[in-house]
């Protein structure tokens, strides 16, 4: 009778723990998801950004208030960006939400 206890004790914890790593991976594989579809969310916003035959994207400098054809990095960041400068953090922020001001060749 002690060992079948032990063998259903040895089964129920086995069967919770793989439970528990079920949860975690459901809880990973979630987290992946969305940041997957965030990721081509903002692909997709940079994409439909008007750009020059360089493919640099024709945007409103919102520093200096002046028309530039600029190349997006990895993390669809202008060239001419500067890190923790507020002006180019909005820039970053608009051109990832596809929002910000562009223009066409004349």
């Amino acid at each position: 009778m002690a060992d079948r206890r032990r063998l259903e004790q040895f089964f129920r914890s086995k069967l919770q723990e793989a439970g528990r790593e079920y949860a975690q991976l459901c809880e990973s594989t979630d987290e992946q998801l969305s940041e997957a579809r965030e990721a081509y969310r903002v692909a997709k916003n940079a994409r439909k950004l008007p750009s020059d035959e360089n493919g640099r994207v024709r945007l409103v400098c919102r520093r200096y208030a002046e028309r530039r054809a600029a190349a997006l990095d990895d993390s669809y960041r202008p060239a001419c960006y500067e890190a923790g400068h507020p002006d180019c953090e909005g820039c970053t922020e608009d051109v990832r939400e596809g929002r910000i001001e562009t223009w066409e060749p004349r």
